[in-house]
């Protein structure tokens, strides 16, 4: 093999270089978690068009959804975190959070 070939093969992450501890999205996810009262995770299927989801929802109905890497993932973190987590598809979405959506309609904000 030609030596272009070997380094685009053998391109990885040198040894005892430090990962990231947290994407973007999983940043998002714990500070909405952490900065939030009553915050409830609801973990969505992944479907045709998109991956693995985590929704977060206050008590007060204001949520958030970041993709996630798995279901497996989503609950972990929750866990982590001291928060509820339930499947979504088995339980549905908390009513709180259409209200929060109509209060955002009603006021300009969504």
């Amino acid at each position: 093999m030609d030596n272009y070939v070997m380094k685009w093969f053998g391109r990885r992450q040198k040894a005892g270089t430090m990962r990231r501890a947290d994407t973007p999205d999983q940043a998002h996810l714990r500070d909405f978690a952490q900065s939030r009262q009553g915050v409830e995770g609801f973990v969505e299927p992944r479907t045709a068009v998109t991956d693995y989801t985590l929704l977060l929802v206050a008590i007060d109905g204001e949520w958030t959804r970041r993709r996630v890497p798995s279901v497996k993932w989503a609950h972990d973190f929750a866990n982590r975190l001291g928060i509820p987590s339930y499947d979504a598809a088995v339980v549905g979405y908390p009513p709180r959070m259409r209200e929060y959506n109509a209060r955002m309609k009603k006021n300009g904000q969504a």
